[in-house]
């Protein structure tokens, strides 16, 4: 059933993880990636913030 809705490579690919990394960290790593990727996400933010305020007006002619 479960390899109906996933696909037999993405179970296999679940069940190598599972025995490589085993049953009791696979919560904390799932933990750090979700941390991690809310810190991505939020250093893009940061990012578009800070270049939609121009540091210069764009109108003045530079001399």
């Amino acid at each position: 059933m479960l390899a109906d809705i996933l696909g037999q490579d993405a179970l296999i690919l679940v069940l190598v993880i599972v025995v490589v990394f085993g049953a009791s960290r696979l919560p904390k790593m799932a933990r750090s990636l979700g941390q991690a990727k809310g810190e991505f996400e939020k250093g893009l933010r940061e990012n578009a913030v800070q270049n939609e305020t121009p540091s210069e007006p764009k109108d003045q002619p530079q001399s």
